[in-house]
């Protein structure tokens, strides 16, 4: 097969140039790593400002350094909102968003204005690779149509696969050359081209039979722990009621050395992926006439996190005499896991929206988040304030959300008069930490 063994050539002498569509969380990284090896990678994103950011070798991105970038730049990254530069690209890699809608139903529009943004600059001898997060089928139902369509045998001519990201920003124990790699093609010629391409930066590529057990692989590892999640979430409620600490209960479970693994509550699910995903599998599920029940009583359990905090929050403040309304509230951590600066799906921000709906008066501190950032659907005219004795003993409550390295616990300890901790940080019982 021609057109394959051209492809593969050009991989093995890294001589082909890589094309990553989506210059975020997901494709920087995998960016990084390519340019590492020694390939040519065109980044191409419709966001003006970050590729102007990217030019300038200025990141956006908290744990990539702007060092990295400029040497990127260096050694043949070119970022760009010029979609004909996709016919110079030997592989592409779609690394886009994929939202939900107002239903919370899956939204393809960034997959799809991607792929009909590519179509026309194609060229046999590409393999065009799906890492966006979807339901299973959507890479052979969406994306193989609209390469078919401009006259190319998937398989034969252009080779496509997926293969699902697995960055998790923030952990310093994997990085993307780490982290193995899931792939599926949708013909053997297609996977042995994926294989070929992730095998020059990933250390370990796992294949599968087919794009859909690959999409399907990606839903069942986030919807693993949603639901296990869900399931600690639910223990945190009930723990409450019997005034009992389900952080102590979950470390005793798990000096169990078999059959447990310990999950952890919180005020609710963030980012990109958990929160989302499992809202793919149950619309395609209905599909088939499936009715994912167990997945979805994990989503409403999840989902009514922050309104059971913000009551614990109503609780403590009316146990002191006042009421939510007028008390000044500091929220501590605004993105939505410990030390990054990622806000997408932040159930702080949730919290801090029912907070203010109640008449609360509202800052925040987060030193990943400096200026709370223009979002589609919450807006706050907030900077961070800073954590001193004076500032903290200032506020009525103050509300830990995300349980960042850098905050000075002990000293919040000392001075904030009353603390709702939604992440089991405060280990001992003390009369101005309320569990939440």
């Amino acid at each position: 097969m021609k057109s394959l063994q051209g492809l593969l050539d050009k991989v093995t002498d890294r001589s082909a140039v890589i094309g990553i569509y989506g210059l975020g969380y997901v494709g920087l990284p995998l960016m990084l790593r390519f340019i590492e090896v020694g390939f040519r990678v065109i980044g191409v994103d419709v966001d003006e400002a970050k590729v102007a950011a990217l030019r300038e070798g200025r990141s956006y991105i908290e744990h990539i350094p702007s060092g990295a970038l400029s040497t990127a730049l260096a050694n043949g990254f070119e970022p760009t909102t010029d979609f004909s530069r996709t016919a110079e690209a030997d592989a592409l890699i779609i690394c886009v968003p994929t939202p939900l809608n107002s239903y919370r139903e899956p939204d393809l529009s960034y997959v799809l204005d991607t792929m009909n943004a590519i179509a026309p600059h194609l060229r046999a001898g590409q393999l065009v690779s799906l890492e966006s997060t979807t339901y299973p089928g959507t890479t052979e139902e969406e994306l193989k149509p609209r390469i078919e369509a401009r006259g190319f045998k998937v398989g034969e001519d252009v080779f496509l696969c997926f293969s699902p990201e697995r960055e998790d920003p923030g952990n310093p124990d994997f990085i993307t050359r780490t982290i193995p790699k899931v792939c599926g093609g949708q013909t053997s010629a297609c996977l042995k081209a994926g294989l070929a391409v992730y095998g020059q930066v990933i250390d370990r590529v796992v294949s599968v039979s087919s794009t859909k057990a690959a999409e399907m692989t990606k839903l069942l590892e986030n919807i693993h722990r949603a639901v296990n999640i869900g399931l600690v979430n639910e223990m945190k409620i009930i723990a409450d009621r019997m005034d009992i600490d389900i952080h102590e209960v979950i470390r005793a479970a798990a000096t169990k050395p078999f059959g447990f693994v310990p999950y952890y509550p919180g005020p609710g699910l963030g980012g990109h992926c958990i929160p989302i995903d499992p809202f793919y599998l149950t619309w395609k599920a209905r599909q088939y006439g499936v009715h994912t029940r167990f997945i979805e009583l994990a989503g409403e359990i999840n989902s009514a996190m922050p309104e059971w905090v913000v009551g614990k929050v109503a609780e403590a403040l009316n146990d002191r005499s006042k009421s939510i309304k007028g008390s000044r509230i500091l929220v501590l951590g605004i993105a939505y896991k410990k030390n990054v600066d990622d806000m997408r799906e932040s159930p702080a921000v949730e919290m801090m929206e029912m907070l203010a709906r109640r008449g609360g008066v509202l800052d925040y501190s987060d030193p990943h988040v400096p200026v709370f950032p223009k979002m589609r659907e919450h807006r706050f005219d907030l900077t961070s304030v800073a954590l001193t004795p004076q500032n903290v003993a200032g506020y009525d409550a103050v509300l830990l959300a995300t349980n960042h390295d850098a905050f000075d616990y002990g000293m919040l300890l000392r001075y904030a008069p009353l603390i709702i901790d939604t992440r089991g940080v405060f280990l001992e019982r003390a009369t101005n930490v309320v569990k939440a």
